[in-house]
């Protein structure tokens, strides 16, 4: 594996002639954690490297699945009968989430505030990120767990996959349209993920064995909205963006795929 070119000559060749292009349109995103993202990077020196802060919130992610998969081996922690998760774990977890999804926002800010912005710090960033999507879902299945209460393995390996189509998606959008348009669903589910790690501390995961509306349980709430996201946010938004760049070009594309 040494050996190995992850990168052909030809694409690293492409990499002077990429920039860089995002759009971002969520409200949370415009009104709330942008401005404080703001804030925050001009606490960090100039000095420090971009990638390094990447690779921070990174580690945060890979610690909270670690310190997780302690106290919770077999994801039976969150069941009925079992010894369940101590309060300050989740607290922790919850924190160092938050922290981790900040670190996330504030990385390309501080290369464009030292100018040291690049592709290969891009790739870095996106390359961490399409790892923190597996990090991200098993962390947070230990809310609720397996058993009668919980969610079952297959319903895990399944939501495994919806949320690498969407990391994977916004990127394909990226790869036709030239544009970045970051996907609603990563903010909210980080604030989400994060309020929920902290609520469950304070209430207990007995909380989540009871019925969110009629007989709909919170574990099914919790399939739905990431499910519900994919399909009905994510999917439309960037099939919506690849056919307003241009509908002949969008059309040719599908024509010849298929």
């Amino acid at each position: 594996m040494a050996g190995y070119e992850y990168v052909s000559p030809e694409q690293l060749a492409g990499f002077d002639k990429y920039k860089y292009s995002a759009v971002d349109t969520n409200p949370l995103s415009l009104y709330i954690m942008h401005p404080f993202w703001n804030t925050i990077v001009k606490v960090f020196p100039t000095w420090l490297a971009p990638n390094l802060i990447t690779f921070s919130g990174f580690l945060l992610v890979v610690f909270n699945f670690l310190l997780m998969a302690y106290f919770d081996p077999d994801f039976y922690a969150s069941a009925p009968g079992y010894k369940h998760v101590p309060d300050w774990v989740w607290i922790v977890v919850g924190i160092l989430n938050f922290i981790a999804y900040t670190l996330d926002g504030v990385d390309g800010k501080q290369a464009r505030r030292t100018n040291s912005s690049t592709p290969l710090g891009e790739l870095f960033d996106h390359g961490l990120d399409s790892w923190s999507c597996v990090y991200f879902v098993v962390t947070v299945y230990s809310i609720f767990g397996r058993g009668p209460s919980g969610v079952s393995v297959f319903v895990l390996y399944l939501l495994l996959w919806v949320v690498l189509f969407s990391f994977i998606l916004s990127h394909w959008e990226k790869y036709n349209t030239g544009i970045l348009f970051l996907p609603w669903g990563y903010d909210i589910s980080q604030v989400t993920i994060s309020f929920v790690y902290i609520v469950t501390a304070i209430v207990g995961v007995e909380a989540w064995y009871e019925p969110f509306l009629f007989n709909f349980l919170y574990r099914d709430l919790f399939t739905a909205m990431i499910i519900g996201c994919a399909l009905c946010v994510t999917l439309p938004m960037s099939l919506l963006n690849f056919f307003s760049m241009d509908p002949s070009v969008a059309f040719r594309y599908f024509r010849v795929a298929s």
